[in-house]
């Protein structure tokens, strides 16, 4: 099975860099057949502006650009969709979120065109969420930053399209002497990045045979 790793941070020795190559190795470790590809979307010079040609798209005037039929192909490549990306004013970075805008394209991700009835195109994608904040969980949970951000991450965008958030993980204190522990959750990840879904398609084996 095969996962698209995507990393907003940038600087390639960052934390969040190291953590997703955690990640990255843990996939490898859980047995063959395995294999990722890191989207590192600062290197790749990806541009997060949503302009009048996305626009034009999302209303069905005009083609969706080469660049994001590229990365939705990306996408539909993989069994596994993992973002890896830093906290940014109890969000996702600009770049990521910009991602997201352009790539998440209606009629592809979902389709709204019914009226009321929004059809979610993307429930065969697992997701893996891996943020990776520098204050600690008090803070987060005092002022709630963690829920806002499940509820416009999780549910405001992923289980608006289908794709369920199988992990939802929140790497804090990263300044601290924590950051060696981040690393074995990363590879922790990585190992079950493909748990379930192996367990799914066995299951969908036996039923198809019990018929």
């Amino acid at each position: 099975m095969h996962a698209l790793i995507v990393v907003a941070h940038p600087d390639p020795e960052s934390l969040t860099h190291s953590v997703a190559r955690h990640l990255a190795e843990g996939i490898t470790q859980a047995g063959e057949g395995h294999s990722y590809e890191i989207a590192d979307l600062t290197a790749e010079g990806f541009d997060p502006r949503f302009q009048m040609t996305d626009i034009a798209s999302h209303r069905g005037r005009a083609p969706i650009a080469p660049q994001i039929t590229a990365e939705q192909a990306r996408i539909d490549r993989a069994d596994a969709l993992v973002l890896v990306y830093p906290v940014y004013w109890w969000a996702m970075p600009g770049l990521l979120k910009g991602w997201i805008d352009r790539v998440f394209s209606n009629g592809w991700a979902y389709d709204d065109s019914q009226g009321d009835k929004v059809v979610k195109k993307l429930q065969h994608l697992n997701v893996h969420l891996v943020s990776i904040g520098g204050a600690d969980a008090q803070t987060y949970a005092r002022r709630g930053y963690d829920t806002a951000m499940k509820t416009q991450i999780d549910h405001g965008i992923f289980d608006y399209c289908g794709a369920p958030v199988v992990t939802s993980e929140l790497l804090l204190q990263s300044d601290g002497p924590d950051g060696a522990l981040h690393l074995q959750t990363a590879g922790r990840i990585g190992r079950n990045v493909f748990k379930d879904s192996a367990g799914e398609a066995k299951a969908k084996n036996v039923s198809a045979g019990a018929k």
